[in-house]
């Protein structure tokens, strides 16, 4: 069999694609799907304790040293449980509601680089074979996780409409609101990445990423080319996006009892937490290979004993990286007080889409001026001076709008006492 994957650019595929190359394959996907549940078990119990310490209590303790295993004792507890349907639930939908919040997480975590020498193009050599160390690699990867990021949402919402209940019905229409709102602003920020990288693939833009910084010291990460801008969207566009503190709206046990996944139980009910887990690492592993070069970094020894090791760095950086990133997304989980749903649409729609979509135009001047030989200050201060002008009309219209509400929540408050009277 010879032929070129258009939808995998990993050389691995590229020429003849025998039986060695198919197991290999497998293997990583194996690798990769296993590592994600490990991942998941591990970060289950890092974020437990790491929220007793700053709540100043112990967290796990009792199943296994430190409570390592506890994560695997609540599973077997829920395994063993007893898995309820209700009558009036479309029964095949509400079995199947749980896999659909489950899968995307794995198949967007595909396309994220684990490691590799990207200082000399970041493959690896696998029993003779040139393969990288990700799952896949197509030209459009950037877009299959934003594909998927928009799929996982349709797990919450059958869940609730296949319940039969009202409780959970609302929690999956606060899910579909609230994805729609932030999406957007997810998808523009991604963009600024684009724009900037000349690529939609993620091997290609942590390859961009590795090359020689700024005065030999500061690296050459998105996040310092575009600005910062497009990474703070990102990153509360994306804790949006996982349901995560303090955008867990969707859940909100004080009005919806337990949200969409009021009527689960047993192992379907672990299903919907081991998704928002998986959904975690995979969010933080997209965040470390869109803004902080994933896991190119300095090769400080490529050989030992005649042995190449330079590949395994990339995999020490980027797991550092990561374990950051979940580290942050934890803190935020202790200490941000959750929103209004009034303040969740204002932030997604009134400030963060217009932030991303200001900011992109604004690298895009910058880009083509570059190409056309502009005076980029000129440019740079022009645009900035745009962005201040839509940002004041922008300001002045929410205040218009707010003063306009208050004043006919006002005119009808009034009409009603007069009717009393």
């Amino acid at each position: 069999m010879t032929n070129t994957f258009v939808f995998a650019a990993d050389p691995l595929l590229v020429g003849d694609i025998g039986l060695a190359e198919v197991l290999l394959t497998l293997s990583k996907v194996l690798i990769a799907f296993g590592f994600l549940l490990v991942s998941v078990m591990l970060m289950i119990w890092f974020e437990r304790k790491l929220l007793g310490g700053m709540h100043q209590r112990f967290g796990p303790t009792m199943a296994g040293p430190f409570g390592i295993l506890q994560t695997l004792a609540d599973g077997i507890k829920l395994f063993f449980k007893e898995d309820l349907v209700p009558d009036r639930s479309d029964r095949f939908v509400f079995k199947l509601a749980p896999y659909l919040s489950l899968i995307p997480a794995f198949l967007a975590f595909a396309i994220v680089p684990l490691g590799g020498d990207f200082n000399s193009g970041g493959s690896v050599e696998v029993f003779g074979h040139t393969t990288f160390l990700q799952v896949a690699d197509p030209p459009v990867g950037i877009l299959w996780f934003l594909a998927m990021s928009s799929v996982a949402v349709y797990g919450v919402m059958l869940a609730g409409w296949s319940s039969g209940s009202k409780y959970p019905l609302l929690g999956s229409v606060r899910a579909s609101a609230q994805m729609v709102s932030y999406e957007a602003a997810l998808g523009l920020s991604v963009a600024s990445v684009v724009l900037v990288a000349g690529s939609l693939s993620t091997h290609d833009m942590v390859l961009a990423q590795a090359a020689e910084g700024y005065f030999g010291v500061i690296p050459r990460w998105n996040v310092i080319i575009t600005g910062l801008v497009p990474f703070i969207v990102f990153m509360i566009a994306g804790t949006a996006e996982l349901n995560r503190p303090p955008f867990d709206l969707v859940e909100a046990e004080q009005e919806l009892v337990g949200g969409f996944h009021t009527e689960y139980s047993s192992i379907r009910f672990a299903l919907f937490f081991l998704a928002e887990f998986m959904n975690t690492i995979t969010m933080s592993a997209i965040i470390v290979t869109l803004f902080f070069g994933g896991p190119a970094g300095p090769v400080l020894i490529s050989e030992i004993a005649g042995l190449n090791i330079g590949w395994a760095w990339g995999l020490l950086w980027f797991f550092v990286k990561l374990f950051v990133m979940l580290f942050v997304f934890i803190w935020m989980r202790a200490t941000l007080p959750r929103f209004r749903y009034d303040q969740l649409m204002d932030l997604g729609w009134k400030a963060l889409t217009p932030a991303a979509l200001a900011w992109f135009l604004f690298l895009a001047a910058l880009e083509t001026g570059r190409r056309r030989d502009w005076n980029e200050a000129l440019i740079t201060l022009l645009s900035l001076l745009v962005i201040s002008v839509a940002t004041a009309l922008l300001v002045r219209a929410v205040r218009n709008g707010r003063r306009i509400a208050a004043m006919q929540a006002q005119a009808m408050q009034a009409e009603s006492v007069s009717e009393r009277n």
